[in-house]
């Protein structure tokens, strides 16, 4: 699987930052990945401030970035788009 550049390795964890065009869309933004992450059992940090939203998916259990974790990003690439 590859890795979108959008994405960093950063401190163990996949990281990337999504903007918005108002604080409405960054929070559906959440809402759908909110989604996903409980139909998977596999859940990011989460940090929202004001239009922008970043994420960090990394698997605890393992110390750090798995392919569930490289999924899950792809996987949040498309709910951009959605909604």
């Amino acid at each position: 699987m590859t890795l979108m550049s959008a994405w960093a390795d950063s401190h163990g964890a996949l990281e990337r930052t999504f903007t918005f065009s108002s604080f409405p869309e960054a929070v559906a933004f959440v809402n759908r990945v909110a989604e996903v992450a409980e139909q998977e059992n596999h859940h990011p940090d989460i940090a929202i401030s004001y239009k922008t939203v970043t994420l960090r998916w990394t698997t605890h259990s393992a110390g750090g970035i798995t392919d569930r974790d490289r999924e899950l990003a792809a996987r949040t690439d498309a709910l951009t788009d959605a909604g």
